[in-house]
């Protein structure tokens, strides 16, 4: 479609909006994008539906067909409650769980959810003020309910909010359902379509008994309480990045026995302007700047930050020289599954049917770790949804240990079926105290796994591309590199070629062909080398960008090989990185 078509075709969209059964505050907004000489607005505005992808909607707000809006929100609402009504036709009352995060509209998006869904004759169950995603995987399996959304953007910039849909499992929803609800939505082609008249009597707030219930269940995942009592008074910093870990995590910290814990006040001010960042991303140092700088300044040992809907977390630990650095999220999950392993053998846990979960684009020391100790590993897509499937497929035959992604999720029990960075900011603070019991830093800890199983660094670079144009470039890319497979990276030769969108793979040292066994595809390449390298090609699911995933290893035989190492791997990556010119 040439730029005139398309122009033509979204100026009638969006005058279609100031005709239809909208409010005056939307047609306004749209009036003024349809004024502008610079079009650019409106295009990226209606140029498409928001696509209610298997995980939800996720976009920037506003007015328009490709915006979130109660509009959007509402035909994600309208189209779920239908499919609900047809999935669990035999149940009396059906029932879902909602869940908000901090951000611009949250509340009032997730009241008008409640709403919907309540006109549908579906029971209600809203938290009374925002709550982290993974308390809302929580209740819906507490309350027995048939599905739950949470309104929330994760940690994308203050322009975007979002919907993500779960299942009766606690799980974000997967086939054959996500499919299934994506065409229920379609199906909604007008507001009229959408039933915003609420039933009052079907919707229940609920919050501080769920609270209590859900830090009673993270208490059972302590295992060294006697550490934690000895080094109570560990200095800790937390930061909820102005979003709704304030809710939980520093009572979960409390009700394990810490004692010391200290806040950024500038940071526990809930906003969805994220006033103090420019991204609310624990991945990125700019997130954690301010909790670093009350961690200097009180002598704290270590750092911990959450996500607007407190998922993922980010931390900062002390070097040898004191100062901070901060802690990946592949490194996240090294320093997780090695204190999880250790901890079950010491106490005498382990009995063979243990098993451990990351995705495709996590460190594959983690494989290392758990292959050594004999506790199984699965590899899935990326993307929570995958980890708690393989959680229910073993439920009854295997223990699961922990699970999580280089993107800073982690999940240990499986009471939740998301990333929990509550959970996972009591077992950091654990483990910190741990290894403090065991005369070691967290950060000398992490040296030494490198000693035992390998030293690996990954570096992960995005590049944003936005709108229509962005999107169209991303794709090319993804064409550009099916068509032109790389034969070399970094100077060594590529062994192994897997593309997961056909689920194929080529073994260039065997020179065979493999299927490649994974639940459905997916768009991501993935190369091996000689050496070791591994990189990772793929479309971001939620964001407009493509990811590509560097990972180098070398061997270490003490603490004070590991600068050489580092240097070596940084200048391997900087390679690779001219190489792919990004």
């Amino acid at each position: 479609m040439n730029e005139e078509a398309l122009l033509l075709k979204v100026t009638e969209k969006a005058q279609s909006w100031l005709s239809g059964n909208y409010d005056e505050e939307t047609k306004k907004e749209v009036e003024q994008m349809l004024e502008n000489e610079d079009k650019t607005l409106l295009i990226d505005a209606f140029y498409k539906e928001l696509e209610f992808g298997t995980g939800g909607l996720r976009g920037i707000m506003g007015a328009g067909s490709n915006r979130i809006n109660k509009y959007t929100i509402g035909g994600a609402t309208q189209g779920l409650s239908n499919y609900l009504l047809q999935e669990f036709a035999e149940l009396d009352q059906i029932k879902v769980v909602i869940g908000h995060d901090c951000r611009n509209n949250s509340r009032k998006y997730a009241e008008i959810s409640a709403n919907i869904f309540s006109a549908n004759g579906i029971k209600v169950y809203l938290f009374e003020s925002l709550r982290p995603t993974p308390e809302v995987s929580y209740a819906i399996r507490k309350l027995g309910c048939q599905s739950g959304i949470m309104i929330t953007a994760s940690h994308n910039p203050k322009e975007y909010n979002g919907y993500k849909a779960y299942w009766n499992d606690g799980a974000q929803v997967l086939a054959p359902h996500d499919k299934n609800i994506i065409i229920e939505v379609n199906r909604i082609k007008k507001v009229e379509d959408i039933k915003f008249e609420s039933n009052p009597k079907l919707i229940n707030i609920i919050g501080k008994d769920m609270d209590k219930a859900f830090i009673d269940e993270v208490k059972k995942l302590s295992l060294s309480p006697d550490a934690i009592e000895r080094h109570h008074d560990l200095k800790i910093v937390y930061t909820p990045i102005h979003g709704a870990g304030v809710a939980l995590v520093p009572d979960a910290l409390k009700a394990v026995g810490f004692t010391n814990i200290i806040s950024v006040p500038e940071q526990e001010v809930i906003s969805g302007d994220f006033p103090t960042v420019v991204s609310p991303n624990p991945e990125e140092p700019a997130a954690l700047a301010l909790a670093v700088k009350r961690a200097m300044e009180t002598g704290a040992e270590i750092v911990m930050a959450t996500d607007p809907d407190a998922d993922r977390i980010g931390t900062a630990i002390r070097n040898e020289d004191g100062e901070f650095i901060l802690v990946n999220g592949n490194q996240t999950m090294i320093i997780y599954l090695y204190y999880l392993i250790t901890r079950w053998k010491e106490l005498g846990k382990i009995t063979g049917k243990e098993y451990a979960v990351k995705t495709i684009v996590t460190s594959e020391l983690v494989t290392k770790i758990a292959n050594k100790n004999g506790v199984e590993l699965f590899d899935c897509y990326t993307g929570f949804k995958w980890i708690a499937d393989i959680i229910r497929k073993n439920e009854d035959a295997k223990t699961y240990l922990g699970g999580g992604e280089e993107s800073y999720g982690f999940l240990a029990g499986d009471f939740v079926r998301d990333k929990d960075a509550v959970s996972a900011c009591m077992l950091f603070a654990e483990i910190a105290a741990w290894a403090k019991d065991n005369d070691r830093t967290v950060y000398q800890m992490l040296q030494d796994i490198y000693v035992e199983y390998g030293y690996s660094k990954e570096e992960g670079i995005s590049i944003v591309r936005k709108g229509k144009e962005g999107a169209d470039e991303i794709e090319a890319m993804m064409k550009n590199f099916r068509n032109n497979p790389l034969t070399k990276i970094g100077g060594s030769n590529v062994t192994l070629l897997k593309d997961y969108a056909s689920l194929e793979a080529i073994d260039f040292v065997a020179k065979e062909d493999i299927t490649l066994s994974m639940p459905t595809t997916a768009n991501v390449l993935q190369y091996y080398t000689e050496d070791g390298t591994k990189l990772s090609i793929r479309p971001s699911g939620t964001e407009p960008k493509i990811k590509f995933y560097i990972e180098v290893h070398s061997k270490v035989s003490s603490r004070e090989d590991l600068k050489t190492a580092e240097e070596a791997a940084q200048n391997k990556v900087d390679q690779i990185k001219s190489e792919l010119g990004i």
